[in-house]
């Protein structure tokens, strides 16, 4: 079994989409690219994928330039290739065209040596859901300050 070693983490998602469905796809990266995630260098909070010419595609994903890269070194905010079966994708085509989900990458974690995008299939939280889950998470942060008090 391979382990799994998580580099970053998309917190931002989890506050403004709910979180249909996941799923794990490779992507596409350069060499000085695998170097920096190694380091963690990459940020995944404005990220989202979209689907072109079947074909699905990250954006929005920060990594940062290798330090030793020089010349080898890729744009940081270039627009990367996700790895996914063609059943999968178009699946994935049909849920965000006629449900209007979007899709999400979650995390970017190592798997043995290669490097996985957890992409999430989301669908966009309102306002007041928002405020619904932040009153909940505080009231059970309240219950357990008091048990923990006695």
């Amino acid at each position: 079994m391979d382990a799994q070693k998580t580099v970053t983490t998309n917190k931002k998602a989890f506050h403004d989409y709910f979180v249909v469905e996941t799923l794990e796809a490779g992507i596409e990266l350069c060499g000085t690219e695998i170097k920096s995630i190694r380091r963690g260098g990459c940020n995944l909070k404005d990220s989202w994928a979209s689907i072109d010419k079947g074909e699905v595609f990250v954006k929005g994903m920060h990594i940062s330039p290798y330090s030793e890269g020089n010349i080898f070194n890729r744009d940081p905010l270039r627009v990367r290739k996700l790895l996914l079966h063609r059943k999968e994708i178009n699946r994935l085509f049909g849920l965000v065209k006629q449900q209007g989900l979007t899709l999400i990458p979650l995390s970017l974690y190592f798997k043995g040596s290669r490097v996985k995008v957890q992409l999430g299939v989301c669908k966009g939280k309102k306002l007041y859901d928002k405020r619904e889950v932040a009153a909940k998470k505080d009231a059970q942060r309240t219950i357990e300050r008091s048990l923990k008090d006695r």
